[in-house]
């Protein structure tokens, strides 16, 4: 199948930048918890590119591991998904805070955030963004949390 579109000569419309304050950077450490491989691999690589170490687990027994471990030892934000395989956000964050409670927590879901503020989970002074977010959404928003 082929389409023919005829060729334009100019733009439209103009984009236009939605905001020139450039995006905040930081050195701190995140535990980013999330089983979608692909959303994992590229939310990490946005957060590396603005200065965060990231640590990565695919789920949330992973991510006790790495918050027990040597590793673990100067994280400063959980970035976790609502709805995992084997230990879900909500647990996880129960856990991660008995062990570290000075740890801030911003959880990312598909799910709007009255349905995860009805669950409980952002009665506690966790964060929310919701999926899908923007590169720019998400930082901002990380650096937010971090600096409550």
């Amino acid at each position: 199948m082929k389409v023919y579109l005829p060729q334009a000569q100019e733009l439209a419309i103009q984009p236009q930048p939605l905001n020139d304050e450039p995006l905040p950077r930081g050195t701190e450490t995140v535990l980013l918890v999330e089983d979608e491989a692909p959303l994992r691999m590229l939310t990490a690589r946005v957060l590396h590119s603005y200065g965060y170490t990231v640590l990565e687990a695919a789920n949330g027994v992973e991510a006790l591991q790495i918050a027990t471990s040597s590793a673990g030892a100067d994280l400063k934000l959980l970035l976790t998904d609502v709805v995992m395989p084997q230990i879900g956000g909500y647990d996880l964050i129960l856990q991660l805070q008995k062990l570290r409670p000075a740890l801030r927590v911003l959880l990312m879901s598909g799910y709007t955030d009255h349905t995860v503020a009805s669950s409980g989970l952002l009665t506690q002074g966790n964060a929310f963004i919701q999926k899908p977010f923007t590169m720019a959404a998400l930082v901002r928003k990380v650096r937010e949390v971090i600096d409550a």
